[in-house]
């Protein structure tokens, strides 16, 4: 078995027994393809804030039942959790990707109060295609279209991203993606940042990472803070571009403590 085979096969054992231990309800966002989410719910609670995470797998991969594992930890410090799906490539192309991620944001803005959540108060995160995902919610032009208020987004973490596309053009990756430059251009959040950002970002990757990963995080982290948005970067220690993701289910891991800084939660938060 191989690093990689025997981290999603960790990834889908943690889920398991996160579906095990967190009480949560299946909703379809949509009527297409995949448009299905999970939400970890919290009954005893009203106004909890709410954390949506996006998975990776270079868009082709991993699904929300390989993501349930960053539940226990942030539901049991108060958050209602949710975990989306996606169509994924090459069935799909990503311009559709973005549009159905941003569907599920308008529907859990719509809906999450009926499950404990706060529509006024939306964490973002996920991890590598599911980072570039979450730039693409924090991107501007969007919201009003889709019935959202964007203020209501109110941090994101991003983990290991790609912010701007264009670069896989001329990689193997392309071969599944079929982007051109138009939907590259399209599709990259580095180059569709508001005027002036006020959302509180925490981007991470792993330090022992690739170099282009540490760069595009660096480069957005940077173009954010020069639109006047809150912004941190950080490289976390001993982690790769797998096993980052895992420290949300550490509440003393820097990521762990990031997410619940901006949500509000525990002894780490801003009040």
């Amino acid at each position: 078995m191989t690093d990689f085979e025997a981290r999603m096969r960790l990834y889908r054992r943690l889920s398991d027994e996160a579906y095990a231990a967190v009480p949560h309800v299946e909703a379809w966002y949509g009527e297409g393809d995949g448009e299905l989410l999970d939400v970890f719910v919290q009954p005893a609670r009203s106004a909890a804030p709410v954390f949506v995470f996006i998975h990776g797998g270079y868009w082709r991969a991993l699904s929300k039942e390989d993501s349930a594992f960053v539940s226990p930890m942030l539901h049991a410090a108060g958050a209602v959790v949710v975990t989306l799906d996606y169509a994924l490539a090459p069935a799909v192309s990503l311009s559709h990707i973005v549009d159905q991620v941003r569907r599920a944001i308008a529907w859990i803005h719509r809906n999450i109060d009926h499950f404990g959540g706060d529509p006024q108060r939306i964490v973002v995160s996920g991890s590598s295609a599911g980072g570039h995902l979450t730039g693409m919610v924090l991107a501007a032009g969007w919201h009003t279209e889709y019935g959202v208020r964007a203020e209501a987004i109110i941090g994101a973490l991003p983990l290991s991203g790609l912010f701007d596309v264009r670069p896989l053009l001329h990689t193997h990756i392309n071969g599944w993606m079929g982007l051109d430059l138009a939907a590259a251009t399209e599709n990259s959040p580095s180059l569709h940042l508001p005027e002036r950002a006020t959302t509180p970002i925490v981007a991470c990757y792993g330090a022992l990472e690739t170099a282009e990963f540490a760069a595009q995080t660096r480069g957005f982290v940077d173009a954010w803070a020069g639109r006047g948005g809150p912004a941190t970067l950080h490289a976390v220690r001993d982690r790769d571009h797998f096993s980052v993701v895992t420290e949300l289910t550490d509440a003393d891991s820097l990521v762990g403590r990031a997410a619940l800084h901006l949500l509000g939660l525990g002894p780490h938060a801003r009040h």
